[in-house]
């Protein structure tokens, strides 16, 4: 567990940093994906790297060499992760920056429905979603049958609740308040 919580830490960052400067998403992740296969192809390179007996100079000077095809931005990032002492996570933090890019900058959303709904329905509630929310979208549909009509989209934190089920709950809660005199 805290290997995953390292290496989503280190991978936003690298991510972030890569964004930042201006790296396209694309190459920073295809780099990571070289980088793992290159350093399970080469143990004996990461070995070095964690060799405390061996200067940071000289672990720097082979990054420099060792890497020198890579962007600027990565043989960075593998130094921040040297004087971190974090060098030992790298394929963790490979496999964390290569499966976000690949989600890319899509948000997750649950939409819940009582009935299923048809393909074009579900697009055009997509295409409505994207553009006002102005993201793209990943969506993943569950029935939910105590719903009993409408939809419910959970997008992060958010719910838009367009159920049946709570528009009973409010028309309730209204009578509810309702004094009969």
């Amino acid at each position: 567990m805290r290997e995953k919580i390292i290496a989503a830490r280190y991978g936003e960052a690298f991510l972030d940093y890569a964004k930042e400067i201006g790296l396209a998403l694309e190459k920073a992740a295809g780099e990571m994906k070289e980088l793992k296969v290159i350093l399970q192809q080469n143990p004996d390179f990461l070995e070095f790297l964690e060799n405390v007996t061996i200067l940071y100079q000289e672990k720097y000077a082979l990054i420099e060499t060792a890497f020198k095809d890579f962007s600027p931005e990565t043989r960075q990032f593998l130094k921040f992760l040297l004087d971190k002492k974090r060098i030992k996570d790298i394929f963790e933090i490979c496999d964390y920056v290569r499966l976000n890019y690949f989600r890319g900058e899509l948000t997750e959303v649950l939409l819940k429905t009582a009935h299923p709904l048809d393909l074009k329905s579900t697009q055009e509630l997509k295409a409505r979603l994207e553009n006002r929310l102005k993201k793209r979208l990943l969506m993943h549909t569950q029935l939910a049958p105590d719903l009993l009509g409408g939809i419910q989209v959970t997008i992060g934190n958010t719910v838009i609740d367009g159920s049946l089920r709570r528009r009973l709950d409010d028309l309730k809660e209204k009578l509810m308040t309702i004094r009969v005199a």
